[in-house]
C-alpha cells in the first residue's frame, strides 16, 4: 500500500547516505559531481532526483538508481493524487466496440 504523503526522497540522501557518512553537503556534491547548491536543491525538496542523479547515487555506492527513481515517482504520484479532485477528465468510451 503506499504511502498518503511520502517525504520528499531529497531526505533520504541525507538520512541515509550523507549523515551516516559524517559528509556535509559539500562533500557529498563534491562525490557526485555536481554543485553544492544542486545537492541542497534536492536534499530541501526543492529538486526531484532525475535519472542522472540517480545513476550519480549509484555510482557513489548509494543504493541502486531504480531506488532512487521509485522513490521520486512516489512522492510525485502522491502529489498529484493530493491535486486529483482538480484534474477533470471524461472516460472515453469507444464507439466501435460493439
Amino acid at each position: 500500500m503506499a504511502m498518503k504523503s511520502p517525504p520528499h526522497p531529497g531526505r533520504s540522501i541525507k538520512d541515509a547516505c550523507l549523515d551516516p557518512l559524517e559528509l556535509s553537503v559539500t562533500q557529498g556534491a563534491k562525490i557526485l559531481g555536481v554543485t553544492r547548491h544542486t545537492l541542497s536543491r534536492v536534499i530541501n525538496g526543492r529538486s526531484g532526483i532525475s535519472p542522472e542523479m540517480a545513476i550519480r547515487l549509484e555510482k557513489a555506492g548509494w543504493s541502486n538508481s531504480g531506488h532512487w527513481l521509485r522513490l521520486q515517482t512516489a512522492y510525485e504520484l502522491a502529489q498529484a493524487r493530493a491535486r486529483e479532485d482538480q484534474i477533470h477528465v471524461e472516460r472515453y468510451q469507444s464507439q466501435l466496440s460493439a
